[in-house]
């Protein structure tokens, strides 16, 4: 299934009515709308886009049970290193804030699967916890491996615990590193593997995984690049150095050249136009094309929405063709 057009993902101003402590640097927020009532559903993966005082737009995964409709969960890990929204959202956010919020958009789905081997390192817990849940609600087969850098690091550790034998908590100071290998030749064939979390867990995991006749897909979810903006081109370069670029809506051509990206020039005449990472992992700056053969170089597509041609993040993507036609 191709994804929905970015224009159709719903907007609201929710009002945080909670926050908890869940870990040493992590917090959870309760989000609701202001007079109360239903929210838009969600699936296990799912995230919202916040829209922060300063501007800045930040994707944080849900947490919470689909089933409560009159609110949504999300956990953020201050990063004192990061690009400051962490630390934003910790230092703004109190009970009564209101923030614009875009979605819930589903990046990650659960696929239906007989049996699964779900691997969280640190904050990557949040997008993993709804799938267990449903996974655990429907009988099915499961392994939670939960790794973090302390026990008290680790946000959520005790709803993990709670799924017994299924579930190993693998704090590293005193545990070591989870063994993704001993733990995937116990899995039955055919086993969905779901890891998020940070990028050397996600490689390993894909290594490890990679040519293994027991796993029937692997499924990750990145909070950074899988590589350098310059890396993923050449690894499957065919796109122009220039190309010129017709934004249907303002009805105005850029021109993109070898050293700026597609959105780099959209800002200049667009300055409105959401953008977040600029590495092609978070979607904020997703545009249709409408018309000419977009370059992919993100880490969110599917195969199948590459070869359709139908969307772009326009941080990271170029151009095949002499021109392309954007709905921006």
């Amino acid at each position: 299934m191709l994804r929905e057009c970015r224009s159709w993902i719903p907007v609201n101003v929710l009002v945080a009515r909670s926050v908890r402590r869940e870990a040493d640097g992590v917090r959870s927020f309760r989000f609701e709308r202001p007079g109360g009532g239903a929210l838009e559903s969600w699936a296990p993966g799912a995230h919202l886009e916040f829209t922060l005082p300063s501007g800045a737009i930040r994707h944080y995964s849900l947490c919470g049970d689909p089933a409560d409709r009159n609110g949504y969960v999300v956990a953020v890990l201050e990063q004192p290193a990061g690009r400051g929204g962490s630390r934003e959202f910790h230092e703004y956010v109190r009970p009564g804030t209101e923030l614009t919020v875009r979605g819930p958009r589903n990046h990650f789905p659960l696929v239906d699967a007989e049996s699964y081997l779900f691997i969280a390192g640190g904050i990557g817990i949040t997008p993993i916890l709804p799938m267990v849940r449903a996974v655990s609600k429907s009988g099915r087969r499961f392994r939670i491996l939960y790794g973090g850098r302390t026990l008290s690091s680790m946000a959520f550790r005790e709803d993990v615990a709670g799924y017994g034998a299924a579930a190993d908590l693998v704090p590293e100071d005193t545990a070591g590193r989870i063994d993704l290998a001993g733990e995937l030749s116990e899995c039955p064939a055919g086993t969905q593997v779901y890891c998020c979390g940070p990028e050397p867990l996600l490689r390993a995991v894909e290594d490890v995984c990679a040519g293994d006749p027991r796993v029937g897909g692997v499924h990750v979810e990145r909070f950074g690049a899988a590589g350098s903006v310059g890396d993923r081109r050449r690894a499957g370069a065919a796109g122009l150095d220039t190309f010129e670029v017709e934004l249907a809506r303002t009805g105005t051509t850029i021109v993109v050249g070898e050293n700026s990206s597609i959105l780099d020039k959209v800002l200049e005449v667009a300055p409105d136009q959401p953008w977040s990472c600029r590495e092609g992992y978070c979607g904020t700056c997703e545009t249709n094309v409408i018309a000419g053969e977009p370059e992919h170089a993100d880490d969110i597509l599917s195969d199948e929405e590459r070869a359709s041609n139908t969307v772009m993040m326009i941080c990271v993507g170029r151009s095949r063709s002499a021109r392309l036609v954007l709905d921006a």
